[in-house]
């Protein structure tokens, strides 16, 4: 953390002017990634709406609006969402909201799967994936207010919240560095299951809960914030681990106090009960100070720092040209008695009653006029107490607030101190030219700056996204050491510890690629797997999946690692077809003992080194694999494509001598060989029931059994690198049967290569790239280092549906959308 104190003076440093004094800091703590503009339109082009809204989810999806207005007729306005992936932001998805007046809310639940808006007329709608494809969203639930205006919202809690603790970023145990926290849910249903629904406040200080029934209908209720309802220009939302709710509201004068309100939710009699309670309140600092007291007389932003923490509220008040920003902590303090009562109640006398008081905890000097503020959402606790954890551990994500400015430039600040931590400018934004007051001067007049209307977070805290006063959208890497020079292992380690953040808590981990460079990948990948490895048998069964897919998408970033991607990617593939098969087994008897059939198969392949499956099979229970026709049949494409994969796998062992082609990594992978050696077990007794299920293969003789000659070599493979035996070289008589396998069966190609056509892989460069909405073609080639060639797919090869299976050929009929991301 760089504060004005510290006296840091980094190489390139650069002046800044904070609101305290000068700072000295680097350029590169914020540097701009892309930017994605609107297409030019002759009939209608979109423009921001006022305000403009922007929410980012933990699947690293952004919403935003805008509003699409015609040409033809200026009354004619669509209020629209859009929807991006932050891997494809040209891949826009946007929706016309149908709201008739200005959005003015957009609220991502706590799965990143559904989105709520509200409009200044009183309507909320919630919008949900459908069949959990991004670019298809559908309106499924809406409340309405009657023309109240809506200026706040928020999904109720769902009683869940993990705890980062970043002096316990060096422990081998995930337990110590993620913990729990004992955090009630908003409102419960019947045996403790939080229930969904979200809270609203109005213009006219009305609270509105609704509340989602299991049925899918809605319980709806609304209740003044207070008796003596006012107007409420700004308001916002928290939560306290007791399960209530709390509501800070201001009427936007900085002459007026700030309200808090506690909200306690209730369903009684099948009816939605609101009961409201008055908290302390405050006035702000600067309406006290007589150098200031009618300077700043509009309050333009009010946020508590985090949504569990009700306890810690940021400020902002503006006037044309400037604001100053305030940070407020709720706390308890000792009531004097006098001395008379505390010798008549001895009670009093061992117990100073206390009540709660808001103090200011720092202010900033006079700053430019502020016109976005982003907090961050890293559950990091953070308290007077706390203030060395940066210094001392040199993690900084998640400590600091930004602040877009009406001149283009955004400031990070401490959270709590409010010390400055970095800054970005805009292309258009003034800058830090000393002496160049004539061009300022010009750019003043000439137009408005290019500045942020709104901003936010990525859930690590590592990339914030910002939307302009033209509509575009700007995509900015935030240094995890701000202006700190921090050596190469800090650096594997504070990006590690992210990685296993994303990985307990299943949030997408795009943002935190943004910062892996080449020469940190596999280092990378062996330091997550080592950390994977020493954690206990039931952590590593839940977080098999995902350390595969943070794997993958890991070593795309490279091409040293391109080989070991494909590897992942078709392992990814691999364990989702064997989870589907195994699923599908059903016990004989209903008093089962604690193993299930799948259990039991895998006992039975691990313990059984036979390399003839029909002597693998006497030892199973053929009664549990019983299935009916229709779904075997249905089954078939996710047969053929184990099959043809383990035999283009053992087809290509002779030629296995490096890991830069695609399949090294399964030839010493004895869990993913075992794997596939159940699957064909599985697949060889549904054959015995229903011969259509069974894969395909050309063969060059007529008597040749072809799944009991992959069963058996791809068992020789399998021991050799067993995890309970030490891992051998495959010996000379399997490669010569391996040499031997394209003259007896036809090989298929597999295409098996992930499609890389996202923008992670282009930023490796420092040029940031310039995109446009709807247009894939935009995307240039990669900026600086060579292609990765063996993600590189030939002009004539088929294209593949790799979920269903299904080959589409050369040039598909219908449209298609690749999956560029593992998925968890």
């Amino acid at each position: 953390m760089c504060s004005l104190s510290d006296g840091c003076v980094p190489l390139s440093a650069v002046q800044v002017r904070c609101g305290r004094g000068v700072c000295l800091c680097s350029p590169l703590d914020m540097e701009l990634a892309y930017v994605c503009d609107w297409e030019k339109r002759q009939k209608n082009a979109h423009c921001p709406s006022i305000p403009v809204v922007c929410s980012w989810s933990c699947r690293n999806l952004v919403a935003f609006t805008t509003d699409l207005k015609s040409d033809d007729n200026e009354k004619d306005v669509s209020h629209m969402i859009h929807i991006i992936d932050t891997e494809h932001p040209w891949d826009v998805f946007s929706i016309n909201s149908g709201h008739t007046e200005v959005i003015s809310c957009l609220e991502w639940d706590q799965s990143g799967s559904r989105l709520l808006s509200a409009d200044g007329d009183g309507q909320i709608k919630c919008w949900s994936m459908t069949d959990h494809l991004v670019n298809s969203w559908e309106s499924i639930l809406s409340s309405s207010l009657d023309r109240d205006p809506i200026i706040a919202l928020s999904w109720l809690h769902n009683g869940v919240k993990l705890a980062l603790h970043v002096e316990m970023s060096g422990s081998t145990n995930f337990g110590e560095k993620f913990s729990r926290v004992k955090f009630s849910p908003s409102l419960t249903l019947f045996g403790g299951k939080p229930m969904e629904g979200w809270l609203a406040v109005t213009v006219s200080g009305l609270v509105s809960v609704s509340l989602l029934k299991p049925g899918g209908s809605l319980l709806t209720a609304s209740e003044s914030l207070c008796r003596l309802r006012g107007r409420v220009a700004l308001a916002d939302i928290a939560f306290t681990g007791g399960g209530n709710i709390v509501v800070a509201a201001t009427d936007g004068s900085s002459s007026s106090p700030v309200q808090f309100y506690k909200v306690v939710v209730s369903v009684v009699s099948e009816k939605c009960r609101i009961d409201t309670e008055l908290l302390p309140s405050l006035f702000l600092r600067c309406t006290t100070d007589p150098m200031r007291r009618d300077k700043y007389p509009a309050v333009t932003h009010l946020k508590f720092l985090t949504r569990e923490n009700s306890e810690q509220v940021l400020l902002c008040a503006s006037n044309q040209t400037g604001s100053i920003v305030e940070c407020w902590s709720l706390r308890k303090e000792g009531l004097p008695v006098n001395n008379i009562f505390q010798h008549r109640s001895p009670v009093v006398g061992e117990k100073q009653p206390t009540i709660l008081k808001w103090r200011i905890l720092t202010t900033t000097g006079d700053l430019e006029r502020v016109s976005s503020v982003a907090l961050p959402k890293l559950p990091i606790a953070i308290s007077n107490t706390d203030l060395k954890v940066a210094p001392d551990t040199k993690f900084c994500p998640g400590l600091g607030l930004a602040l877009a400015f009406h001149d283009g430039s955004i400031q990070i600040h401490h959270r709590l101190s409010l010390h400055f931590m970095g800054i970005y400018y805009s292309s258009s934004s003034s800058g830090p030219r000393p002496g160049d007051e004539a061009t300022l001067k010009r750019q003043r007049t000439s137009g408005p700056f290019l500045h942020f209307k709104a901003l936010q977070f990525s859930w690590t805290s590592l990339a914030l996204v910002g939307i302009d006063n033209y509509g575009k959208l700007h995509m900015l890497r935030v240094s995890p050491s701000m202006c700190q020079v921090l050596d190469m292992n800090t650096t594997l380690r504070h990006l590690l510890f992210l990685l296993e953040y994303c990985m307990v808590t299943g949030y997408d981990w795009w943002d935190v690629l943004l910062h892996v460079l080449p020469n940190m990948v596999h280092n990378l990948v062996e330091k997550l797997h080592e950390e994977y490895m020493r954690q206990n048998q039931a952590l590593q069964q839940v977080l098999a999946t995902r350390i595969v897919a943070v794997k993958a998408s890991l070593c795309k970033l490279s091409a040293a690692t391109a080989a070991r991607a494909c590897d992942f990617h078709a392992k990814l593939l691999l364990m989702a077809i064997s989870s589907t098969l195994k699923s599908l087994l059903r016990p004989h008897v209903l008093n089962t003992p604690d193993k299930s059939p799948g259990d039991r198969l895998s006992e039975i392949c691990a313990k059984n080194t036979d390399t003839d499956i029909d002597k693998v099979m006497i030892n199973l229970k053929t009664e549990e694999f019983v299935l009916d026709g229709p779904p075997l049949q249905s089954l078939q494409q996710l047969i053929q494509w184990v099959g043809d994969f383990v035999l283009y796998l053992l087809a290509n062992l002779p030629n296995q001598g490096s890991m830069v082609r695609p399949g090294f990594g399964f030839m010493r992978d004895g869990a993913s060989l075992g794997m596939l050696r159940e699957m064909l077990v599985m697949i060889r007794i549904w054959g015995l029931l229903k011969p259509g299920c069974l894969p395909t293969f050309t063969a060059m003789s007529d008597s040749q059994d072809s799944l009991q000659l992959l069963f058996r070599l791809l068992t020789k493979l399998w021991l050799c690198s067993r995890e309970d035996g030490p891992t051998q070289e495959p010996d000379e008589g399997l490669i010569d049967e391996c040499c031997l396998l394209p003259s007896q069966l036809l090989v298929p190609s597999m295409d098996w290569l992930p499609v890389n056509d996202g923008v992670i892989v282009k930023l490796q460069g420092k040029n940031p790239l310039k995109l446009q909405f709807g247009k894939a073609s935009s995307l240039p080639g990669a900026a600086g280092g060579a292609p990765l060639e063996a993600l590189t797919r030939s002009p004539g090869s088929q294209k593949m549906d790799n979920l269903r299976c299904v080959f589409l050929g050369v040039c598909p009929t219908e449209e298609s959308k690749a999956c560029t991301r593992p998925t968890l």
